[in-house]
């Protein structure tokens, strides 16, 4: 199975995505960490409104599955 997706690509080309993604992943982390501190101070509230987000759905599967009932 995994050799038909792994001959897609030639040698060259997995050895480019690999190299991309770790040094796209590294660049990633330490962009967050430099940025971490104004993270903190501007985004102060977002916990709450994902946690409001995440009530909602649950609440419209809840109202979903008693109607359905």
């Amino acid at each position: 199975m995994f050799e038909k997706f792994l001959n897609m690509f030639s040698k060259g080309q997995t050895l480019f995505a690999l190299a991309f993604a770790i040094t796209f992943i590294i660049a990633l982390f330490f962009m967050y960490r430099k940025d971490a501190k104004v993270h903190k101070k501007t985004y102060k509230g977002v916990k709450w409104v994902l946690l409001g987000f995440i009530l909602f759905i649950l609440f419209l599967f809840l109202i979903k599955t008693v109607i359905k009932e």
